[in-house]
């Protein structure tokens, strides 16, 4: 049901192109011709290139392979090992028809060449080609990222984000915080009313998290069974457990009767928060160990409430 819905939603946008090129001319050559039918960017270096490519983020990169300092080459291979850019799609830009380097571009990860002088009907026909694909594998990785009952992101994608945010946190040493949820006392809800009641409230319940946790750059999914996790860069211990309360306070406000809870005659939640500054010597698993702790506590201490903790490194150890 999920699936036929996001499917339908999913609206044709203007792709985003970034031109990468240290002459000028053929930045020009390729922004005119290309324009009408995209949303171009610019770089004149390898730096910017890849600076921008994290701003942007855009569905393709035009790239120039002979440039100074880092040539064309260096820039696809730094685009491919970084998770938040790997799946940007790269066409090589090159003045020669030399078998050696495409064979090298294609083994970085590019997905076709174009060479020069830029004839216009080749390069529109396969920058289209290549973006028609590419909006196709997003929309077919989108759905496998998709929990498939309640409509938030499963645990694949999870585990495909934690790292990018990571990253994200050590590289600006800004906190990152990570809720765990879990719904109170589900199996006794589902042994009263059934499975399909119990699917029905798993959704009801996603959906006022997703609600909730509402800024572009978090993720909430589906961690489990009745379990919910959600990912929040750039907060701290206090934001954290102030979106973790909303949360227990939106959930016990849907009013889904459990007459069988052992905390209310409602549908409840518990959250475990849990902050960190990220660093490279830490695995981020740490993170949701520590969430995980923290939840435990909150059942131990009667559910439907937030417990949050500041995770502290001592000698690249958590204390």
């Amino acid at each position: 049901m999920f699936i036929d819905e996001y499917i339908s939603s999913v609206a044709p946008v203007k792709g985003k192109i970034l031109i990468v090129d240290d002459q000028v001319v053929n930045i020009k050559i390729l922004h005119q011709l290309l324009q009408n039918d995209y949303d171009i960017y610019m770089a004149r270096d390898g730096h910017q290139a890849i600076d921008m490519c994290k701003k942007i983020n855009p569905d393709m990169v035009l790239l120039d392979i002979e440039m100074p300092i880092l040539n064309g080459f260096d820039v696809c291979a730094h685009l491919k090992n970084d998770p938040a850019t790997q799946d940007i799609a790269v066409i090589f830009i090159s003045g020669h028809f030399d078998e050696e380097k495409e064979v090298k571009g294609f083994n970085l990860g590019a997905v076709d060449f174009i060479h020069k002088p830029i004839n216009p009907v080749i390069t529109k026909a396969r920058v289209k080609n290549q973006l028609m694909l590419k909006s196709q594998s997003d929309l077919l990785r989108s759905i496998a990222l998709l929990d498939g009952l309640t409509g938030v992101a499963n645990r694949r994608k999870f585990e495909q984000v934690l790292p990018v945010s990571w990253l994200q946190g050590c590289r600006e040493q800004q906190p990152l915080t990570i809720i765990l949820l879990d719904i109170d006392f589900f199996k006794l809800f589902n042994d009263t009313y059934g499975h399909t009641e119990g699917d029905a409230c798993l959704r009801k319940v996603a959906q006022k998290i997703q609600d909730t946790v509402n800024r572009p750059y978090d993720l909430v999914a589906r961690f489990g069974g009745e379990e919910f996790i959600c990912i929040l860069p750039n907060t701290d211990l206090t934001g954290g457990t102030y979106v973790a309360q909303q949360i227990v306070d939106s959930i016990i406000s849907l009013k889904i009767a459990h007459k069988t809870s052992q905390v209310s005659s409602f549908v409840t939640i518990s959250a475990g928060v849990s902050t960190i500054v990220p660093t490279r010597d830490i695995p981020e698993k740490r993170l949701i160990e520590a969430a995980d702790k923290q939840l435990y506590l909150a059942k131990e201490r009667g559910r439907n409430r937030v417990l949050g903790a500041q995770v502290v490194i001592k000698d690249s150890v958590i204390v």
